[in-house]
């Protein structure tokens, strides 16, 4: 197993201008860039629009390719199930605005964690894992190393630069 820093990709060292010839990988696969990938069939209404949401965005970016989609499939699923959970919660706490939808009475009258909770929390854990592989989080757009278009997408950049 390596450790350390996982590696970034040549296309994205060339698109932000850190691609040197002596720190370029030797033999890096090549994926072909083809045409924006389709949702696969087993995907849930929220995860079809958070796929819809993030894979043209990716895919322009040069980021996406066919053989990625099973990876954004996993996480449009975890976000997805994440939501569920979360509207379950919610549904649960219009009924017991006291405990939030946070905690429910067994049959033994026992109060336990809500189930929802904890099935909430891995798929945001597993979400949020997937969400960093594909730059889709403010952190890890920063150790990707793409770089914003500040003047396209913020107004007042030319202020501030």
């Amino acid at each position: 197993m390596t450790v350390g820093r996982k590696p970034t990709p040549t296309k994205l060292k060339v698109v932000t201008g850190r691609d040197r010839a002596d720190r370029m990988p030797k033999s890096e696969p090549q994926v072909p860039f083809g045409n924006m990938p389709k949702h696969p069939d087993h995907l849930d209404a929220y995860a079809i629009d958070e796929w819809n949401r993030v894979c043209s965005a990716l895919h322009s970016a040069g980021v996406l390719s066919d053989v990625d989609s099973g990876g954004l499939a996993m996480y449009c699923q975890a976000y997805g199930r994440w939501k569920k959970a979360e509207e379950a919660i919610q549904a649960m706490a219009e009924k017991n605005p006291a405990s939030g939808g946070l905690i429910i009475k067994t049959t033994n009258n026992n109060i336990i964690q809500n189930p929802m909770v904890g099935t909430a929390n891995t798929a945001m854990r597993d979400a949020m894992r997937y969400a960093s592989e594909y730059g889709l989080t403010p952190s890890s757009r920063v150790r990707l190393g793409i770089e914003a278009d500040n003047a396209s997408n913020n107004p007042a950049a030319k202020y501030f630069n």
